[in-house]
């Protein structure tokens, strides 16, 4: 069975530093674009940061660019997302999503809080 796992959120004070990990299993990651997603209490889920299959092309959300990286390890089957100078209304759950064509993956999600 597919799977995606997220890990790396937490509690973190505003202007602090976080990174996200996405361990990919059990499908072939190097093919699939990969994304994360985050929804706020109360708001629709958004894209925040995508990278194509080979790692060449990164695009981002107005919110989050300057402040986020995202970047994968093909080897490792990996996506992560650097999350520098967090503000408190980037609190939300991160979620990390796979696809190819038609072909969706998602992980359960985790959750970053920005707070002091």
């Amino acid at each position: 069975q597919v799977q995606l796992v997220e890990s790396g959120g937490g509690l973190v004070q505003p202007g602090g530093p976080l990174r996200l990990s996405c361990a990919a299993s059990r499908f072939t990651f190097s093919i699939y674009d990969m994304s994360w997603y985050r929804q706020a209490p109360g708001k629709e889920r958004e894209l925040v940061a995508r990278i194509t299959s080979a790692g060449g092309r990164t695009n981002y959300a107005d919110s989050v660019k300057g402040r986020f990286t995202i970047s994968r390890d093909n080897a490792k089957n990996t996506v992560y997302l650097q999350m520098n100078s967090l503000k408190p209304e980037d609190t939300a759950v991160y979620y990390c999503q796979a696809a190819v064509g038609a072909i969706i993956y998602w992980g359960k999600g985790t959750l970053v809080t920005v707070s002091s």
